[in-house]
């Protein structure tokens, strides 16, 4: 099964990427982002770790509060390890459970979609590596208006990743995503019909 590891910086573009893959191809997406999420749900052993480690006020209602933990990680390159060690297994062996029963569908295409592709060296689970990218100022522009963060808070969530330079230079399609959808979209067209579907 072709498998494209899809990745990219932060507010660069790969949710949009991978919506026009489902929409327009019907491929399955597989979204750590997702996977993440589930894994620190209430009642989880991830959950509770969190709780005693930095106490009940990263909880809102027993939920996790997204935006404390934020302020706690990306500050601390230590406690954001400490997190990734706890999440990106359990993250990995979803996706390692969920390939298999696609690949017994038939399903040819199956697009993984993970922020930390390379951090968490999850490139082994792919055939293909895909990174999506823009420029500096609009990623901080785009993420500025996601989040609503302050400067420091903006450079702290863009330097928490690998630079996205290194990203491209490991990838094996490149999606310029400084344009307009259209360009973007036609970029997707060419790669998913220029890759072999057995690699």
């Amino acid at each position: 099964m072709r498998i494209i590891g899809l990745t990219g910086g932060v507010s660069m573009g790969k949710t949009t990427v991978s919506r026009y893959l489902h929409e327009t191809y019907g491929l399955p997406i597989l979204d750590a982002d997702l996977y993440a999420r589930q894994v620190v749900e209430p009642g989880t052993e991830a959950l509770a770790k969190i709780a005693e480690r930095y106490g009940e006020w990263v909880l809102t209602d027993g939920r996790l509060n997204r935006r404390q933990l934020a302020e706690i990680l990306f500050n601390n390159p230590a406690e954001r390890q400490w997190i990734e060690q706890l999440i990106h297994p359990a993250v990995r062996r979803q996706i390692e459970a969920d390939l298999p029963a696609l690949a017994a569908q038939n399903q040819p295409i199956a697009v993984v979609v993970v922020p930390l592709l390379f951090e968490a060296g999850m490139q082994d689970l792919v055939t293909e590596i895909w990174v999506v990218h823009t420029t500096a100022a609009q990623q901080q522009a785009r993420l500025q208006q996601r989040d609503s963060l302050t400067p420091e808070q903006l450079e702290a969530r863009i330097s928490s990743q690998m630079p996205i330079q290194q990203k491209m230079a490991q990838a094996d399609v490149l999606l310029d995503n400084s344009t307009t959808l259209p360009r973007l979209y036609k970029q997707i067209d060419q790669a998913l019909a220029a890759r072999p579907a057995s690699q």
